[in-house]
């Protein structure tokens, strides 16, 4: 396990470095995508050099996106859910897997296995629909993506795992009606995972052009660190910066 890590790279777009394979999530790796702004830099360009395959949890965006998944593309597997293969064979993936819950593929020894989301299905406004999901990931340590979602019946059953990564937040000030954890839920969701380590995910990103910035934005990953420590007092909270990383321990 020498060497596996995360590299959360912002939003949720997470290199996974497992079993000697590199696995990105729901990559943006671009500085807009629709109205939504990135603060701060655009991941470095390595961050998607010589990986294995993608995983993508919905087909909302700013989890989808077109542009930067055609940077990727080529020989690189697609893991995503049904209703995904169209848009992702139009960003030049050749392999794709569509998974439901339940269902599992393998990359480069990496067990790459589908549990539920929920949230939101549609790509608005005219797209596909596609059954969101969270992927858990298992080469000698076990790490659960969790893509969007909102608390679910079932979700203890995911657990336990070494790492979660968990949304703790959206892109704006509200998080709207499509399934969508806050601080406190995220929290409420660690406990019943029960992971060694949760990092905060889906935060302190993207940004609707032209909004101010202020707590809502800046303040998520915090406020979750502390309604963990009392909701899930034996998680260890990682707060990562974009392209900071977390070494998975033997």
């Amino acid at each position: 396990m020498s060497g596996d890590r995360v590299t959360w790279a912002g939003h949720s777009t997470v290199l996974l470095e497992m079993g000697g394979a590199r696995v990105l999530t729901d990559p943006v790796l671009r500085a807009r995508v629709a109205h939504l702004r990135r603060h701060g830099e655009k991941p470095s360009a390595d961050l998607a050099e010589h990986l294995d395959a993608v995983l993508i949890s919905h087909l909302h965006y700013d989890h989808l996106d077109v542009p930067s998944l055609r940077g990727i593309a080529g020989e690189v597997r697609a893991f995503g859910p049904h209703g995904a293969r169209a848009l992702l064979r139009r960003a030049g993936f050749a392999d794709v897997t569509e998974l439901q819950p339940g269902e599992a593929g393998e990359v480069g020894g990496v067990r790459v296995a589908a549990v539920p989301a929920a949230h939101d299905p549609r790509r608005r406004p005219l797209g596909p629909r596609g059954e969101p999901l969270g992927f858990v990931l298992e080469a000698g340590s076990r790490v659960y993506f969790a893509g969007d979602t909102d608390l679910f019946a079932g979700m203890s059953d995911i657990g336990p795992v070494d790492v979660a990564l968990l949304p703790v937040a959206g892109w704006g000030p509200e998080l709207g009606n499509g399934g969508h954890l806050d601080p406190e839920s995220a929290a409420r969701a660690a406990a019943l995972i029960r992971p060694k380590v949760a990092v905060p995910i889906h935060w302190g990103t993207l940004h609707p052009r032209g909004r101010r910035l202020g707590e809502w934005f800046t303040e998520p990953a915090r406020r979750f660190a502390a309604h963990a420590a009392e909701l899930a007092p034996d998680v260890e909270v990682r707060v990562l910066t974009p392209g900071e990383s977390l070494v998975l321990k033997a």
